[in-house]
């Protein structure tokens, strides 16, 4: 291969490199700013004991009394007997956590081919003792208009209150750690819902508010068979999350979001710039090539 040959291999060679440098310094901020998320959002102290834990064929206390979104007294038990229980603890007064999660439980329901009421239960558990079955109604009524289909809603979907004792049965039944923070009246908890056999066993934990259909589809087929899942690996979102630049509290997933969407825009502008850096070397390897036959 001549010097000329060379010279122009290595002018391509070179002209890549530089097209290439600021997508990978984006790459690298990324893998950089991921560390600094994971210093940023180290587990608070808040919440310390906070958690989801798998408490897998763990018998639910059927025997244990609430009040449904009617004001009647039910028995847990009244759920329970022939098909699989997606359960739910929430309250519902949270200003955050607990509607997306069971936004997303409505909408990962709307898309699996199986009719409430028929195939399976949702029972969805205020665990602060101070709401009331009005809320359950209205809370009811929202999720209702959202799902679509009221007859089968109102057939498979049940909203419970319950005292502080009901209450405690069932969170320490099913690993669900919470605790109450005075200095924001609120409280600190982490999301997800459960999925639990006929007879009231533990079958199968989502963490999040994000619930696969396909997912959440077979843990029900799993759970009509009084199947009990295996533990999986998770990350819990919590309520809150301590700012200390702020002094206060505040949504943990908005502030992810928005370093997320920083990094996606850093990403996008280097594949940007790398995608018209690499149409301009065309351009000027072309006009070169031009020039050359020309003369």
């Amino acid at each position: 291969m001549g010097a000329p040959s060379q010279a122009r291999n290595s002018s391509i060679l070179s002209g890549a490199s530089s097209a290439l440098r600021p997508f990978c310094a984006s790459a690298c901020l990324f893998l950089a700013g991921a560390g600094i998320l994971t210093a940023a959002y180290a587990r608070p102290a808040l919440t310390q004991g906070v958690t989801i834990e798998q408490k897998l064929n763990s018998a639910l206390p059927l025997d244990a009394t609430f009040r449904d979104e009617s004001n009647q007294q039910v028995a847990l038990w009244k759920y329970f007997g022939d098909k699989p229980v997606i359960l739910s603890l929430v309250y519902f007064t949270c200003p955050s956590l607990c509607p997306m999660s069971l936004h997303e439980t409505v909408t990962t329901m709307k898309h699996i081919a199986l009719t409430p009421g028929r195939d399976y239960t949702v029972v969805v558990v205020s665990f602060n003792p101070k709401d009331t079955p009005q809320q359950a109604a209205e809370t009811k009524a929202k999720y209702r208009a959202e799902f679509g289909n009221a007859a089968s809603f109102n057939e498979g979907w049940h909203f419970l209150t319950g005292d502080a004792e009901s209450v405690k049965r069932l969170t320490n039944a099913v690993g669900f750690r919470y605790r109450w923070d005075a200095k924001t009246q609120q409280f600190v908890h982490a999301g997800g819902i459960m999925v639990a056999t006929p007879d009231g066993k533990m079958s199968k934990y989502f963490y999040g508010i994000d619930y696969a259909p396909a997912d959440v589809r077979m843990a029900l087929v799993d759970a009509s068979q009084h199947k009990i899942g295996s533990a999986v690996d998770y990350v819990l979102l919590f309520c809150f999350h301590y700012d200390p630049t702020q002094g206060r509290y505040t949504l943990a997933i908005v502030n992810i979001l928005k370093i997320a969407a920083g990094f996606t825009v850093m990403m996008l502008a280097g594949l940007l710039y790398l995608l018209m850096r690499n149409g301009k070397d065309k351009t000027t390897r072309k006009a070169w090539k031009q020039v050359r036959h020309a003369g």
